[in-house]
């Protein structure tokens, strides 16, 4: 258990499985290519199945050090789910969940820490962004009911209803041909179009989206700031566990010094009287 819980946490282990993933990310990409499998399906098969078995034995060896802490560990549940996803029989209906196996890439996201950090920061911005969401939706839906009312009955292709409204907004939003695409063609039967669609833009284009990007950065520096913390305070334990092995060999070397003087010291005289009567 020992041996395997220093050999799953060294780092030249660590670097290795990034290696394997990234080396099988390109098979993967290799066995899309018809011109390819067609004259080298059976090497890339197998150079695919080696790096299924490299991935299955980090987890079992894992499960040998950690035993149930492993599955504590988010990261690690993910890891176990990609790598039994490429086990899948590839026949019938399982041919398409077979096709996850592509999923073994993002292996890459537990294999680099700075993408670890940049994922949990986007999940634990998750329910702010939700706010934001919903804030973004109820401007949409009042605009859309603007623009149905205003320009629906002369553009109902775009604004003949709520869903053809909301969904213009959102090709707007996206700055996708909204000028010569929407506006002016809007704006030549009503002039004063760009009094909707100039603040609709600058709402959901400029002000929402930085607030996206702020809740993000903000998490990131947040989820950094506690990382460095946890890496200080392992360092520190680290440092204390590596003082007190120091303290306890620098005993054991005392208590040898010892045990070798008293048993080198010679014995004691014994009285003269003993040494008349013997």
């Amino acid at each position: 258990m020992t041996t395997a819980f220093n050999f799953v946490l060294r780092p030249q282990t660590e670097k290795f499985i990034f290696c394997v993933i990234v080396f099988n990310a390109l098979i993967l990409g290799l066995e899309t290519s018809p011109e390819i499998m067609a004259s080298h399906s059976a090497l890339l098969h197998l150079l695919d199945n080696i790096c299924l078995g490299v991935f299955t034995l980090e987890i079992a060896l894992k499960f040998c050090a950690l035993r149930a802490a492993v599955l504590k560990n988010g990261w690690n549940i993910f890891d176990i789910i990609v790598v039994s996803l490429s086990f899948v029989p590839d026949a019938g209906f399982f041919t398409v969940l077979r096709v996850l196996r592509v999923l073994r890439i993002f292996r890459l996201i537990t294999s680099l820490k700075r993408l670890r950090i940049v994922v949990e920061a986007i999940l634990f911005s998750l329910p702010s962004i939700g706010w934001i969401v919903a804030l973004q939706l109820l401007i949409f839906y009042v605009f859309a009911i603007m623009t149905t009312t205003i320009f629906g009955a002369a553009f109902p292709e775009w604004f003949g209803s709520i869903g053809d409204s909301l969904y213009t907004l959102f090709q707007i939003m996206t700055l996708e041909s909204w000028s010569m695409g929407i506006a002016r063609p809007v704006m030549e039967t009503y002039p004063l179009a760009f009094a909707v669609f100039i603040p609709f833009i600058l709402i959901c284009t400029f002000v929402t989206l930085n607030a996206f990007v702020g809740i993000v950065v903000n998490a990131i520096s947040e989820i950094s700031a506690r990382t460095r913390e946890a890496d200080n305070k392992n360092n520190d334990l680290r440092t204390e566990i590596a003082n007190l092995k120091e303290g306890i060999a620098n005993i054991e070397r005392i208590i040898l010094k010892q045990a070798e003087s008293s048993g080198k010291a010679e014995p004691a005289a014994l009285p003269e009287d003993t040494k008349l009567k013997s």
